[in-house]
């Protein structure tokens, strides 16, 4: 605590007293001012506004060591600003030069630091601009949509830039995530459109079949229904897992009514022709035909539900009878590569279910048949090692006749696993195919 004789000195070295009236001395380039009555003596007044301006002395000091203290600096500017312009009305004596150039001093210092900020801001910003023109272009909508949430989230919580470069960098961020969002929107407009095409061919397809289910004419509609399961594997395009399991079971239930209704219409002839006659090569061929399509439509099934069915369908085929003949070889080849798919996509399946990262599958069309397709070269890194070391244990095998059957058994799992190949590569072919049409 200042003494009232320092407090007293220090008043009168920048103001005093005339006519009753407190007077400050011309300071900060403005005239002596008036600030007070003399209510008591002189000497009390001098030391009151003395005392006033101590005050506004310890407010200025505590506003500079918050500020010194804070990291955001920036935040003080108003405040200080304040005080400046303060000083020239406060009502007290003292050292308002003093005060007016600390105050000053901050402001300088400040004025620093928010252009530094503002620097690091605009490269800050700068940044998010160029992921967002990279971005907006990109055709992985879901993980693109969070990277742009993130990038919206991120500019947001940057501060502000020098004001003559704000609105140039505001309207490029928001034009940038803008043609993201609108490309996104008309690519949900035309999948859903596309959905809306595929939904209508299939459903053409099943009233077609549907129509077809109690012909009498075997032969002229069987070649019909081969003509529809084959439009049905040629429709472009996806639709949820649940409405596409739906639109197949009716397709299916009408196809297996009538080859349900030809089976017994075989069987009838076969009994005509007496007991144990033996059916036709064409009609063994026609049922065998059958079978095979049978066994391609399933990879419209869930997997799990086709490998069941190709199960039946393969324990049905070994009933029908032998067939020779280079038409039978393709009929059978046709069976064997669809049997062969469905059993591995189930192997697939149930890779993914057994994962140990935890990581969910896609949900998006295009990125879950991406990722189905990486697992599956993946997969195929195995099955080249085994296929190596097979062929290098058979070149490798002596030719006595004691090795004969190990030599067979080697011979058949070199084809088992060409096959795994084979079909592990088309496979893979289908889902890059089905990711190109869904993205």
């Amino acid at each position: 605590m200042e003494s009232s004789d320092h407090l007293l000195a220090d008043a009168q070295r920048f103001g005093y007293v005339e006519a009753d009236g407190v007077w400050l001395r011309p300071v900060l380039a403005q005239p002596a001012r008036q600030i007070g009555q003399v209510k008591d003596t002189p000497e009390a007044a001098l030391l009151y506004f003395a005392q006033r301006f101590g005050l506004l002395r310890t407010k200025v000091e505590t506003t500079l060591a918050n500020m010194a203290a804070s990291d955001n600096k920036g935040s003080f500017l108003m405040k200080v600003l304040h005080l400046k312009e303060q000083l020239k009305s406060y009502e007290g004596l003292g050292d308002f030069e003093a005060l007016n150039e600390q105050l000053v001093a901050a402001e300088d210092a400040m004025a620093v630091t928010v252009a530094q900020n503002r620097e690091k801001n605009l490269a800050t910003k700068l940044g998010f601009i160029q992921e967002a023109e990279t971005l907006r272009n990109s055709i992985e909508w879901v993980s693109a949509s969070e990277k742009v949430k993130d990038l919206r989230q991120g500019w947001l919580k940057t501060g502000p830039v020098e004001k003559a470069r704000a609105e140039e960098l505001e309207n490029r961020f928001q034009q940038a995530i803008q043609v993201f969002f609108d490309r996104r929107k008309a690519f949900q407009s035309d999948k859903k459109a596309m959905a809306n095409r595929v939904q209508a061919r299939y459903l053409d397809l099943i009233q077609q079949a549907e129509t077809l289910k109690n012909s009498d004419q075997f032969e002229a509609t069987s070649r019909q229904l081969k003509l529809l399961q084959q439009a049905w594997r040629e429709v472009n395009g996806t639709l949820p897992k649940k409405q596409a399991s739906e639109l197949w079971t009716r397709f299916r239930a009408a196809n297996n009514h009538f080859f349900e209704r030809l089976k017994a219409h075989i069987a009838s002839q076969q009994a005509a022709g007496g007991p144990g006659a033996p059916a036709p090569a064409e009609v063994l061929l026609a049922r065998k035909r059958a079978l095979a399509e049978r066994a391609e439509a399933l990879m419209n099934v869930p997997p799990q539900e086709a490998i069941n069915h190709a199960k039946a369908l393969q324990a049905e085929w070994k009933q029908v009878g032998t067939v020779r003949g280079e038409e039978s070889d393709r009929i059978w080849q046709r069976f064997m590569v669809a049997c062969d798919k469905i059993f591995e996509l189930s192997a697939l399946e149930y890779h993914l279910r057994k994962r140990t990262d935890g990581t969910p599958l896609p949900t998006d069309p295009a990125e879950r048949a991406r990722f189905r397709a990486t697992t599956l070269r993946t997969l195929l890194v195995d099955d080249n090692q085994e296929l190596a070391t097979l062929r290098d244990n058979l070149a490798n095998l002596s030719p006595s006749p004691a090795n004969d059957a190990f030599r067979q058994m080697l011979q058949t799992k070199v084809r088992s696993f060409e096959r795994k190949i084979r079909t592990k590569n088309d496979l893979i072919e289908l889902f890059t195919q089905q990711a190109q049409a869904a993205g």
